[in-house]
């Protein structure tokens, strides 16, 4: 059996050609030489890993921060601007009670001011004759006031006329009115009717402020005549200033009273103030579509004058979550990403390696953005919190040089 197979495959070893039997080992030699090369390949292509690297003195001087992933409370929020306001008994515009002449402006735009402290001093020849017709007309009072009384004492007795009675009473029923309406008048000048029923004129009235606060605006000046319905100053209390926002159709129904409101205005730059809802409005605006609600501001500091512009932020919500300052996350093309950082020592030379670990971000808060990992870290394992823009253009920078 063995000597057969032997003699059978001798010949059959003889009849291939020697051009066959060198395509045939070219043909190993190739495949073998792929393989290899592909063996080789999928080895470097292992090896390639997106990194960077610094030196301690580049470290250094790129101010780098690494710390480990930290967990912290992120709110999501709903955008809403607005302005700064006050409550309408809160603003007074303050008006001559009768045409007259100023004669005096006691105060400037800015000034604060207490309530019932006087703003100007008027004189006209008709608050004269007011007085002295009060005067008369009291005095007259005085005298039918009596009468009346006698009158009403004779008739209660069945002594006196009726008829003579009904008239004196009648008398004094119009008088009396004919006085309260003009102390009335007196009293909203601000005159002292004691005074003035002892024979004291003023030749002046005082034009004083219904609310503390502080002047707005002055809208006269000494010399003019003023109608009764002039506005002559506005008043503004800002003890009660509070931001007025306005939220936009597709957010209403995520905001209620009770929520917390962070804002700036320009007058404090840097600074967030805080403030609470505490009404949310019922009719809807139609330009835009919009409701307006009302927040209370907690820390009331520096300047803040109706009207300012707000920038505001409703905080819907408040999850604990891991966060990284947003200098520490970047965004390429489709994809953020954040960067391990690992300290290494190589035969007594120190490097940062940096690497690139893909992210999804959540909500942004303060400068801060909630961070999502596609994969769990090791423990312990810190990452950059600032340049993340550099790192990744180191690392482009790395991946152009590797094409070359």
């Amino acid at each position: 059996m063995n000597s057969y197979i032997k003699n059978y495959t001798t010949p059959l070893l003889k009849t291939w050609s020697i051009g066959s039997l060198f395509v045939a080992a070219s043909l190993l030699i190739v495949s073998c030489g792929n393989s290899v090369n592909k063996e080789e390949g999928e080895e470097l292509e292992e090896e390639h890993v997106e990194e960077v690297h610094f030196s301690t003195q580049q470290f250094q001087s790129l101010r780098m921060k690494v710390d480990t992933l930290p967990l912290r409370n992120i709110s999501s929020y709903v955008d809403a601007n607005g302005q700064l306001e006050v409550p309408p008994q809160n603003e007074a515009a303050v008006t001559a009670v009768i045409g007259a002449n100023i004669i005096s402006i006691k105060v400037i735009e800015g000034d604060k001011i207490k309530k019932g402290q006087v703003l100007a001093y008027l004189n006209h020849p008709d608050l004269i004759k007011l007085q002295t017709d009060y005067i008369n007309s009291w005095n007259q009072l005085q005298y039918i006031d009596k009468e009346y009384q006698r009158q009403k004492k004779l008739y209660d007795e069945k002594v006196g006329s009726g008829k003579e009675f009904q008239k004196t009473q009648a008398d004094y029923q119009s008088m009396k009115g004919t006085v309260v309406g003009y102390e009335a008048q007196l009293r909203l000048l601000g005159l002292s009717l004691m005074k003035i029923q002892q024979g004291e004129i003023y030749d002046q009235v005082p034009v004083s402020t219904p609310i503390s606060g502080y002047v707005r605006h002055v809208n006269v000046k000494t010399g003019q005549y003023v109608q009764p319905q002039t506005e002559m100053f506005e008043i503004v209390n800002i003890d009660h200033i509070h931001t007025d926002l306005m939220v936009f159709e597709k957010d209403m129904h995520k905001v209620k009273e009770g929520q917390k409101v962070k804002f700036s205005i320009e007058s404090l730059p840097g600074k967030e103030l805080e403030a609470t809802i505490y009404s949310v409005g019922k009719a809807f605006e139609q330009d835009p579509k919009a409701i307006h609600l009302h927040a209370e501001i907690h820390n009331k500091e520096g300047l803040l004058i109706p009207g300012m512009y707000v920038r505001g932020r409703i905080i819907i919500d408040d999850v604990r979550c891991y966060a990284l300052p947003e200098a520490a996350v970047i965004r390429d093309g489709d994809k953020y990403f954040i960067f391990t950082a690992e300290k290494k020592d190589e035969d007594g030379e120190v490097e940062w390696e940096f690497v690139p670990e893909e992210i999804i971000v959540g909500a942004m808060d303060n400068g801060w953005i909630e961070v999502k990992l596609l994969q769990p870290l090791e423990e312990g394992t810190t990452v950059a919190w600032n340049n993340a823009y550099y790192l990744l253009a180191e690392m482009k920078k790395g991946e152009l040089g590797d094409d070359d």
